[in-house]
């Protein structure tokens, strides 16, 4: 359920906010045109917030236009020409009681200006969420609430609850309540095109390339699930090339999407992705690996810690040892999970598990003796 949650909240944040933006460049403000609807107006808002609070670069016109540009593929995977007057109304409107009230200067230098906050501390990060703002997470909020009670549709709910809190009390405070979510994170733009792939079951086509790869490579996959892990997106679907295997591609490693006529395979009916991640912690399922008992000793200070959050559903406490044990297929996410315990954990068995973090302790020993 906290995939379908987080991801959801995404979505509405993506596609039900109404942002506003200017038409006109002009020394008198225009408020009834600067309030005209634009998909894209808060994403280059915030690329802007950026460029005007920088101390060490000048931003000239063509600066702040590229800036918005490459923010709006970032966050949308689409090229949009940002003209200069659209950066011209931004600009108006970011200044604007209707909109942040910020003091920017217009500074020459030579033939050409550049742009800046009088105080480089501002940000509109740090404003207020406006009474509009508020209005349309109420209207969100509303439109959710439709689907509370229905079966399967509980974490809908959960959702209303979160926008709720987040958002419909907060003062001039600000929210009072924060949810996990890395919203910079590369590929997000890439969520809506695989949903919808997956819902109505078209056939992709990712030009994707791996840390490993020095290139893309094409890659057709019939898509099945979306699922986020340690605040990253991946996708599983099946891939037939060089065989027919359910593989996962990390969403910030796609490059492009497209579509192919190729008739979609559907997803095999013993495949269920609410129990395909059972034996494993994170996303990673090596092939040809078994299943096996991890046993583990955590320091004193530690181990409260880890017996009131499990680091998996199958984990057995032990508390005159300080031990656990978890049964999952050894993967590099579970190591990077023992990794980060530092000293205050030491894997006990099995043999193949301890030699690995053996290994990393060896290199580690390299960088700090």
């Amino acid at each position: 359920m906290q995939e379908k949650c987080n991801f959801f909240t995404f979505f509405i944040s993506k596609h039900l906010h109404n942002s506003k933006n200017s038409s006109t460049f002009a020394p008198k403000f225009d408020k009834h045109n600067i309030m005209a609807k634009n998909k894209h107006a808060q994403v280059r808002y915030r690329a802007l917030d950026r460029c005007l609070r920088e101390k060490n670069k000048y931003y000239y016109i063509e600066d702040l236009q590229k800036a918005c540009e490459d923010a709006v593929y970032a966050a949308y995977c689409v090229h949009e020409q940002v003209s200069r007057r659209t950066i011209f109304d931004d600009i108006n409107y970011i200044e604007s009681e209707e909109g942040y009230g910020a003091d920017i200067e217009r500074v020459r230098n030579g033939k050409r200006v550049y742009y800046r906050y009088e105080d480089p501390d501002f940000t509109i990060e740090k404003m207020p969420i406006t009474d509009e703002e508020i209005n349309q997470f109420k209207e969100t909020v509303v439109m959710l609430g439709r689907f509370k009670g229905m079966p399967h549709f509980e974490w809908m709910e959960d959702i209303a609850n979160k926008l709720e809190l987040a958002y419909m009390h907060t003062n001039e405070a600000g929210s009072v309540i924060g949810f996990e979510q890395n919203v910079d994170l590369k590929g997000l733009c890439h969520i809506t095109p695989i949903f919808d792939a997956i819902v109505n079951k078209k056939v992709l086509t990712l030009s994707y390339q791996s840390f490993k790869a020095p290139k893309p490579v094409s890659q057709e996959v019939h898509p099945y699930y979306l699922k986020q892990y340690n605040n990253r997106w991946f996708l599983f679907g099946l891939t037939t090339t060089p065989q027919k295997q359910i593989t996962n591609f990390a969403l910030d490693r796609i490059v492009t999407i497209g579509y192919t006529l190729t008739p979609y395979i559907d997803k095999p009916k013993d495949l269920d992705f609410d129990e395909y991640f059972d034996d494993v912690i994170g996303v990673t399922i090596p092939r040809g690996v078994s299943k096996e008992k991890i046993v583990m000793r955590f320091a004193g200070d530690r181990y409260p810690y880890i017996k009131n959050k499990p680091l998996h559903s199958s984990q057995h406490n032990y508390d005159k040892e300080m031990k656990i044990s978890i049964e999952v297929i050894p993967n590099k996410e579970l190591i990077a999970l023992l990794l980060s315990f530092g000293s205050q954990v030491e894997v006990l068995e099995p043999q193949s598990v301890r030699d690995m973090m053996r290994e990393h302790v060896k290199t580690l020993n390299k960088f700090y003796k």
